[in-house]
């Protein structure tokens, strides 16, 4: 049995060292942009968690309702709460509870739940997204830009009717 030659593999041609280099000042690049957008890119919701119950959080969301509905879509309640408020969004298979009813331009505390399991939220056309677990309340301060109606789906597979977990948000001027 012979040994293997010292130097068993081929030098790199001139071509093939460039496309390495390359790909390594790319990779370089691309590293050093994760935390200058973090930092800089705006991306990132400005919120807070706190524990909570799904009991605790149905019956806020319950005494929300009651106190601002102005109407029912599809027999879900719509409320219009005032501009710098709390307003409470409760997720259960397959449902996003209630609809709100938005002021452009307003800023209001987005406290957003789950009954049961694991939901993601995502705010359609403009791709907000977060994760909603039960017992944690998300808070998400947020000022609607845009009028409109506004779809909020559920992104994260929960059970077999999750494809019809479909929201309203409905935006004034």
């Amino acid at each position: 049995m012979l040994a293997p030659e010292r130097i068993w593999w081929k030098p790199l041609h001139r071509l093939e060292k460039s496309w390495v280099v390359i790909a390594l000042v790319w990779c370089i690049m691309l590293t050093a942009m994760m935390p200058l957008w973090f930092i800089y890119g705006r991306q990132n919701v400005p919120a807070t968690t706190f524990r909570t119950t799904p009991a605790e959080f149905r019956a806020t969301v319950d005494d929300f309702v009651e106190q601002y509905q102005v109407g029912v879509t599809n027999g879900v309640p719509i409320v219009a709460p005032p501009a710098d408020s709390d307003i409470y969004l409760l997720a259960r298979q397959w449902q996003w509870y209630p609809a709100l009813q938005l002021e452009k331009g307003k800023t209001y505390r987005l406290h957003i739940s789950s009954l049961d399991v694991q939901h993601g939220f995502s705010l359609q056309p403009v791709n907000l997204n977060l994760q909603i677990l039960p017992t944690y309340d998300y808070v998400a301060t947020i000022t609607p830009t845009q009028s409109g109606e506004f779809s909020i789906v559920c992104n994260e597979f929960c059970s077999i009717g999750h494809h019809l977990m479909v929201g309203k948000i409905f935006v004034n001027n």
